[in-house]
């Protein structure tokens, strides 16, 4: 089982999440995630337990509980929905054209002015 992990302090390594979730059950494994520029901790981690029931038990005994002085909440992850290569909302183009023309009609720069 796939579990959340959040409200970490930044200074919590893999290491940290390996040693509290074994204290449950067989760990898998452990992420923390980090920022892709900075590389700093996002406060935020998963850790994938060996069986359900003992991802069940994980939740049950450490959601809540106290890592590096701060309560982190433990619980089952969602699959995270897919939402690479989508626009925020359905943005519909339009609006002038950017001061390609003036108002006469004549483009700028053009070398024909018919000023009377």
């Amino acid at each position: 089982m796939n579990l959340y992990v959040g409200n970490l302090t930044y200074d919590v390594v893999q290491d940290d999440l390996m040693q509290l979730f074994s204290q449950v059950g067989t760990v898998k494994s452990a992420v923390i995630i980090r920022d892709k520029y900075s590389g700093e901790s996002r406060g935020f981690g998963f850790v994938e337990m060996d069986s359900n029931d003992e991802g069940k038990a994980a939740i049950e005994k450490l959601n809540g509980t106290e890592l590096k002085g701060r309560a982190i909440v433990v619980n089952e992850a969602k699959p995270r929905s897919d939402t690479r290569g989508r626009t925020g909302g359905g943005h519909r183009g339009g609006g002038g054209g950017g001061g390609r023309f003036r108002s006469g009609g004549h483009q700028r720069g053009s070398d024909e002015r018919t000023w009377s």
